[in-house]
């Protein structure tokens, strides 16, 4: 019954929460990406930038040249008209994005993705000195997610 309509029980609020997240699209991933940012970090209603890979696509990989312009003007926007103070990196374990588009060898991946982190964050201060940026590695625990703060 995918063609009939549908209304969510929940509520409409229009009321910005002035943050915004960028992260890897791996739908394994994001309704913890949600928790993190809905109830860890009290972000309800953050804007959303679900790319495959996340940051990495504002680390300055030349792989990467088409994503990081489309990227940059989306948070350049968000900044703007949707006045964000906060931007939320997150990068998760074993993301194909590395292993695949980037041939990132398995076992030089986490580090590539703190360092990506690290170069995405100066990027997006690039946009407005103002912004808050955080950055965040998923690990993967025992069947659970974890979230190690990561300092930039």
């Amino acid at each position: 019954m995918p063609n009939t309509p549908w209304t969510s029980p929940t509520s409409f609020s229009d009321q910005r929460i002035r943050a915004a997240a960028v992260y890897c699209s791996d739908g394994r991933f994001g309704e913890h990406f949600d928790d993190l940012c809905q109830n860890h970090l009290a972000l309800p209603r953050y804007d959303r930038l679900a790319i495959p890979g996340g940051a990495a696509c504002l680390a300055g990989h030349p792989e990467t040249q088409h994503e990081e312009h489309a990227a940059h003007d989306e948070l350049r926007f968000l900044a703007e008209v949707h006045a964000i103070e906060r931007v939320v990196l997150i990068a998760h374990q074993g993301c194909a994005f590395y292993t695949h588009r980037l041939k990132v060898d398995t076992d030089d991946l986490r580090a590539r993705q703190l360092d990506d982190l690290a170069r995405a964050a100066k990027h997006v201060q690039q946009l407005d000195p103002a912004l808050r940026v955080d950055a965040y590695f998923a690990a993967i625990n025992a069947g659970k997610i974890n979230f190690e703060p990561i300092d930039l």
